[in-house]
């Protein structure tokens, strides 16, 4: 998984207005408490968390924390392939999509169902990507593949899919979500999974903007 840490002005700042810069904090706080506990569902060999600031008491126990290195999104992404065990499937997923659940990945990513596919690729419902897998990572191939393409625009995806592709990987398609980005998205997710942390953190924050507490 890779993230940011949940700090005030450095994450979620589409979401400011209408919520403040401390309440958007809040919400990536726990959307990224919610996607780690789903992925902590899913079995695995191995977990780990590609931050960008400093762990925080979100952060549940069986996750190894590596920081993010310099350089743009498509850098930080390929960086993290780096990463995999040598010979295992490696699957990235981002902290945009709280309202994800286990059973969307538990079925195509079983043993059973993943012969025959070299990556899986889960879109986003803004042309952008929310997870990418590769059944045999390298740090040399998650180069090819990711450095280069323009991050947070609606051919994201679309480039993606034509380098996939171009490297000859036969690749699986995971469900389209939609990316925690604006209000209405937000809106979105916690109907989704209205038990999850992201959706009792919004009801609390809509409780406290109704009382007139800002912070």
């Amino acid at each position: 998984m890779i993230a940011k840490s949940p700090v005030p002005g450095r994450v979620k700042t589409r979401l400011t207005p209408p919520y403040s810069p401390e309440q958007a904090a809040a919400l990536a706080e726990a959307a990224l408490a919610d996607t780690l506990h789903t992925l902590g569902t899913v079995p695995a060999g191995r977990r780990l968390l590609l931050l960008d600031g400093a762990p925080g008491g979100w952060l549940p126990p069986g996750w190894e924390v590596l920081p993010q290195p310099d350089g743009g999104l498509d850098v930080r992404l390929a960086d993290a392939f780096a990463h995999a065990p040598a010979g295992a499937p490696a699957l990235l997923v981002g902290m945009d999509t709280p309202q994800l659940r286990a059973e969307t990945l538990a079925a195509p990513l079983a043993a059973a169902a993943r012969c025959g596919a070299d990556a899986w690729y889960g879109p986003a419902s803004d042309g952008g990507f929310w997870a990418l897998g590769l059944a045999r990572p390298s740090a040399e191939l998650a180069r090819r593949l990711l450095v280069g393409v323009p991050m947070s625009s609606p051919e994201t995806g679309r480039i993606l899919l034509e380098r996939l592709a171009a490297n000859g990987l036969a690749v699986r398609r995971l469900p389209e979500l939609t990316d925690v980005d604006t209000a209405a998205d937000a809106d979105q997710a916690a109907a989704q999974v209205p038990d999850g942390r992201f959706a009792a953190r919004l009801r609390e924050i809509a409780v406290a903007r109704r009382a007139g507490v800002t912070g």
